[in-house]
């Protein structure tokens, strides 16, 4: 594992990338620290800055520029705006940016947030965040008729080592067993980097069975954003027998994101394609 995370910091470091240095996750670049997002009661929901406001009534400048004055009685919602402003568009923060369809990207899921999620229907899971750097969650198939010594459980306690100047890079374990002993699991160090046209992840992992099985696997995914609410994803896998590519659309709004996605996995005796449904709550 102390391997893998010094290959990673490495290969940052070798991109021109800043030294290593333990940080909180920032969810708001400091750029965008003035940066709200203006509800009104007739629905309207617009992004920008304060200029002033009083007891009654509140100016705020558009990205556009334009300058509009909103009485206090019709906000419904002022906050700070979770988001990236492209190109002079804002766009909002996915709130299911600690993964990509199902591997962990770089970034850390804040103290005191957590999220509720399903992958393809079946699989229901939990994290937790314990501090800005350090979460924790696990899950189990919600498929009846294991015999109850049988049925797997997988926990992922997950610690991020640095986020600065849109780098970040974390290591964890998905680690899977059940009550009869048995267990399997990955541990790995994984490196993100955010851009204006969305961000790459790369990653590597040494995969282990209780009977004593090893062996490496190597990740690379990415993220572009398509509009506000929507983005494209993948997510590719490397491994000494085989390979996994698949490729979808993430669909987001405040709290909620959906994944619509295929997957392809080949082996020595062939290939076969599934479909990819995943749903997250965050809150």
């Amino acid at each position: 594992m102390t391997r893998v995370i010094r290959v990673l910091l490495v290969s940052a470091a070798l991109l021109g990338l800043t030294p290593p240095a333990f940080a909180g996750q920032q969810t708001v670049s400091p750029a965008l620290k003035s940066t709200h997002e203006l509800v009104l009661t007739d629905g309207s929901r617009m992004y920008g800055h304060v200029v002033s406001e009083t007891a009654t009534e509140v100016e705020f400048r558009l990205m556009s520029g334009a300058l509009i004055t909103a009485a206090r009685e019709r906000i419904v919602i002022l906050r700070p705006a979770l988001g990236r402003v492209i190109k002079g568009e804002f766009r909002r923060e996915d709130p299911n940016n600690t993964r990509l369809l199902f591997a962990p990207t770089g970034r850390a899921l804040p103290k005191g947030h957590a999220y509720l999620g399903v992958y393809e229907v079946s699989m229901p899971f939990v994290q937790v965040g314990l501090t800005d750097r350090i979460s924790i969650g696990g899950g189990t198939p919600l498929i009846v008729g294991f015999d109850e010594s049988h049925r797997p459980f997988w926990v992922t306690p997950k610690v991020q080592v640095l986020s600065r100047g849109g780098v970040h890079v974390a290591a964890g374990l998905f680690h899977g067993f059940n009550l009869d002993g048995d267990s399997l699991g990955v541990a790995y160090g994984v490196v993100t980097r955010d851009g204006e046209s969305g961000s790459a992840t790369v990653g590597a992992g040494i995969g282990y069975t209780s009977d004593g099985s090893r062996g490496g696997v190597v990740m690379a995914g990415a993220d572009a954003p398509l509009r506000r609410n929507m983005k494209l994803v993948t997510e590719n896998y490397l491994w000494n027998s085989g390979g996994i590519v698949s490729a979808g659309v993430r669909f987001f709004g405040d709290n909620l994101s959906a994944d619509l996605a295929l997957g392809v996995v080949m082996t020595s005796d062939g290939a076969f394609g599934a479909p990819i449904v995943n749903f997250v709550y965050r809150f």
